[in-house]
This record gives C-alpha cells, structure tokens and sequence, in this order.
C-alpha cells in the first residue's frame, strides 16, 4: 500500500528584488510504500527540502497531484486545488505526517517531556495524564529517559534533536520526514540522531530523508533519490545507486562526497 505518492508536481518560486521565477520542482513523480525508507541525496538547491515541504502542506504546489495514505488531498492546477475537502478532514489526513527539521525548534522555557506533551494535548485532545505517559514512553524510546525535566538550553544539539524525534512520534503519526536532520550537529553528534532513525526504520515505520549522510542511505534506505535542479534523475537500490550509478550528473555528485 502506498503512503505517499506524488504525480506530476511543479512548484516556481517567484522572486524579488527583479529576480525572475525560480522552478524549483520539475514533473516531480514518485511513490512511497508502506514502511518503505526512502533517502532522497542531491545537491544544495536540488528542491529536496521544497518536495519534503510539500507533502505536508507547508508549501503548496502549482501543479500535480499529491496522495497521502492512498487518499487524494491535492490536484492542483495553476495554484489551485481542485479536490473538494473540509478543512478538518484535509487536517486530520495531513497529522498523520511527522517532520523532523534541521533546527530543533524546541521551546526553550519548556521541559524536554512538556515540549513532546504539547503537541498531543492539545491537537490530538489527550488528557495530561496520558499526554505525559506517552511522552515518556517515546523519550524513552529515543534514550532520553533521564532528560524529562531538562531544558533545552541543558542538552546538546543531539539531544535537542532526539526531542524533536520524539515530538514528532508523540502524535503517532504513519509517516515520518526528515529534512537533513544531523546537519545542524556536530559531527561526534551525528550518529546518536541516525540510530534513533535507525531503529525506527527497523520498527517499519514509513519514512522520507532528505540526508547529506551517504552511509546512513546506503546502509537503511531502501530506495535512494537522486534530485538536482528540481528533476528526480535516478532512482535505485542503494547498492544500484552507489556502486553503479546510470546518470552521470549522480556519478558526478557522488564523487565529490564520497
């Protein structure tokens, strides 16, 4: 079954400052299933980050046609949605989407647990009591066990970003997008964010990431993206992608990170 499936998704950005329309994704077609992990790889620009906006609505598109959890949320043309849908029902389909961001974006007057209770007291109407059960349980889940009452200002980038992992599960959601998620860290902190996604790929989750980490993708993904320019070029296995790739603009990238 299928958990995301993209067809055929434009998106320009129209510039200032006398700058002309930037296409930023091209034709943009692809499929998801369920608990499949899919890394998308690319240069800076590439639109990855763009794409990963998109499914979620926190960018609309111009064009194509976007399917969440097999149901048709946007057939856009010229910027408009033609798919006929109350707001709570385009909600409720859209909560069902995690995303996990290059900053943390934690609220610094607020405890590790009360930043990952937030979310699911007050959308998903949980009483505090099993807002903070929950909590605690995916903190734990991502090692935090012993930072409940920690600020964020008391843990480190790592930290931080385990605690938006775990904001993010608190709304149990079937799908889960990282939009490079360690490029923030520190290096030495990379790898405790990448064995958190790690397991959970384990666990079946669906998930989507944007990664400059090439082991990570090579070693969990299931599939790689390859973007540049706002066009998918390739799309493989791992092995497929970096042991052979077909597309020279892929085999040039490659080169220049591996």
């Amino acid at each position: 079954m299928s958990m995301i499936k993209t067809e055929g998704v434009y998106k320009t950005f129209h510039g200032s400052n006398g700058r002309g329309p930037l296409e930023v994704l091209k034709d943009i077609s692809l499929t998801v299933e369920q608990s499949e992990v899919v890394c998308v790889i690319g240069p800076s620009g590439a639109g990855k980050s763009t794409y990963l906006r998109a499914l979620n609505r926190l960018e609309t598109i111009d064009e194509g046609k976007i399917y969440i959890d097999d149901k048709l949320l946007f057939d856009c043309h010229h910027g408009a949605n033609s798919i006929k849908m109350s707001h709570e029902e385009r909600s409720k389909a859209l909560l069902e989407i995690g995303m996990v961001f290059q900053r943390f974006n934690l609220f610094p007057h607020k405890t590790a647990l009360e930043n990952v209770m937030l979310a699911p007291v007050n959308v998903r109407k949980l009483t505090l009591e099993e807002a903070r059960e929950r909590s605690k349980r995916i903190l734990e889940r991502v090692g935090l066990a012993d930072k409940f009452d920690a600020f964020p200002s008391q843990l480190s980038g790592g930290q931080q970003q385990r605690v938006a992992i775990a904001r993010a599960l608190a709304m149990e959601p079937k799908i889960m997008l990282f939009d490079e998620p360690t490029s923030a860290l520190d290096p030495e902190l990379v790898g405790e964010v990448l064995n958190v996604m790690k397991q959970l790929a384990k666990d079946g989750m669906t998930m989507v990431v944007v990664t400059h980490e090439m082991g990570f993708a090579r070693d969990v993904g299931d599939r790689v993206v390859f973007m540049c320019d706002g066009v998918i070029l390739e799309i493989g296995k791992p092995e497929d992608i970096f042991s052979n790739p077909r597309n020279d603009r892929t085999r040039q990238f490659l080169q220049s990170v591996l």
